[in-house]
């Protein structure tokens, strides 16, 4: 084996770099617990969820170090139930590939039974409720600093959702993406580059949303994306200066994301009531919420499509929170879930902690009532708040086109004992039996949604 040597340079230079690795991880757990970078109240709860949230950004810091390849990309999964973050939708399958703004990629996707999409009643086996791909400038919260929230910095670029899809009858579609699109090409197309105030930006992200509403019947797309000058060419060996890089990159992207959410939550949200800077999307204060809005730069890349409701919950054992809603114009999703206050969504697999708009009941008289308590009051829109005596609520509804008429919300704080006093006589009960029936299906859908293999 003459033709093996061992190259000692090589193997020093990764230990170091290793080593630098743990230094970060290190300086970034300290949002877990050091009050200057404004975390949650460090109870034992909130600190082993911290643990966990910093473990979950390490996991998803990995991946995006070692494969996000804008020359051979792929779709991962941005946020799964390992590295919850961002205020995550319970509904959401989020995936995510890293693109060149300025090259062309073609993607690939097979759906089931997609008539829903059009208008149609949804068939059985289907696909997702709703979909929609986006291409943004890049990932919210990787500069560590709130000052990446401004259009010149955060914007999205082009968008299709399921709605605007020319889709084959058998389920196949693709779509071309590029910074601009081709003369005479007439197929769907998503344009790479936006713009503010006559600035080119190039989007670095292309990100794909499959929002499950019928969690008992809806199947994930099949997806597959190219960049169309590198089809059928091999992938460069990883080279040591290339995994000195990664390596950099995960202490990096671990230590701003933990830091830069940190300080959204106590700053652009006021979560905490002492932000010194009062934005447009910041909380009002405990079990009230903010009206239905369009998303902002302030909150990042959002869904381009989604009108945005948020707040924070806060409420003793004997007292229940009831959010009832006014929907003049029907959106193609509705969505609605609890979050702890690093943004992890509750564990909604095992917990009935997010409805959407096939799980939750409407009432006789049109209107759509949520019933926040931590015991189950029977109630079929009841959303658990699995311990949790404060948290985050966040709301969802996705319209293609703007409607005249946005969703509008009144809360109101009440004892458990005097819930039914505030709900119609009429309001969708559900039995013990029922509910675990329901969390069944909750298991086995999350499973799926996820699934490994």
């Amino acid at each position: 084996m003459d033709s093996i040597k061992i190259d000692t340079q090589a193997q020093n230079e990764l230990q170091d770099s290793f080593a630098s690795l743990l230094q970060k991880l290190a300086k970034a757990r300290e949002a877990i617990d050091d009050p200057a970078l404004k975390p949650p109240p460090a109870t034992a709860r909130n600190l082993a969820e911290g643990y966990r949230y910093l473990s979950g950004y390490t996991f998803a810091a990995y991946e995006r170090a070692f494969a996000e390849d804008v020359d051979f990309p792929y779709f991962r999964r941005a946020i799964q139930t390992i590295n919850k973050s961002t205020w995550d939708n319970s509904d959401n399958l989020y995936l995510s590939a890293a693109i060149d703004g300025e090259a062309s990629y073609r993607i690939r996707c097979q759906a089931a039974d997609f008539r829903h999409w059009q208008g149609q009643a949804q068939q059985k086996k289907s696909a997702p409720w709703y979909v929609i791909f986006t291409a943004i400038t890049h990932y919210t919260g990787d500069s560590g600093e709130l000052a990446e929230l401004t259009p010149v910095t955060t914007n999205n670029g082009g968008s299709l959702d399921g709605t605007q899809l020319k889709i084959d009858d058998n389920g196949s579609f693709e779509i071309l993406l590029a910074p601009e699109k081709p003369q005479d090409y007439q197929g769907n197309f998503i344009c790479t580059k936006t713009a503010h105030e006559g600035k080119d930006q190039v989007c670095n992200y292309i990100i794909c949303r499959e929002l499950f509403a019928n969690w008992e019947t809806e199947q994930s797309l099949d997806i597959n994306i190219v960049r169309l000058d590198k089809v059928g060419e091999p992938q460069p060996p990883l080279s040591v200066n290339q995994v000195k890089a990664n390596l950099a990159r995960v202490g990096e992207l671990v230590d701003a994301q933990m830091r830069f959410w940190n300080d959204f939550f106590a700053t652009i949200l006021d979560g905490y009531g002492d932000s010194p800077l009062k934005t447009s999307v910041a909380f009002p204060g405990p079990n009230q919420l903010n009206q239905p809005a369009p998303p902002t730069a302030q909150v990042g890349a959002a869904q381009a499509t989604n009108i945005y409701s948020g707040g924070m919950y806060a409420l003793a054992e004997d007292e229940a929170l009831i959010i009832e809603q006014t929907i003049p114009v029907t959106p193609n999703y509705t969505g609605i879930n609890l979050n702890n206050i690093w943004g992890e969504s509750f564990d909604y697999a095992n917990y009935q902690s997010s409805l959407n708009n096939v799980q939750a009941a409407v009432d006789s008289d049109g209107k759509v009532r949520y019933v926040i308590a931590h015991q189950d009051p029977g109630i079929q829109n009841w959303l658990d708040t699995t311990g949790h005596y404060t948290g985050m609520l966040s709301q969802r509804w996705a319209y293609t086109d703007a409607p005249n008429e946005l969703p509008s919300l009144n809360v109101t704080k009440v004892k458990v004992t005097h819930i039914d006093q505030y709900l119609p006589k009429d309001t969708q009960r559900v039995s013990s039996d029922k509910r675990k029936a329901l969390i069944e299906m909750r298991q086995a859908h999350v499973q799926r949604r996820f699934r490994q293999y």
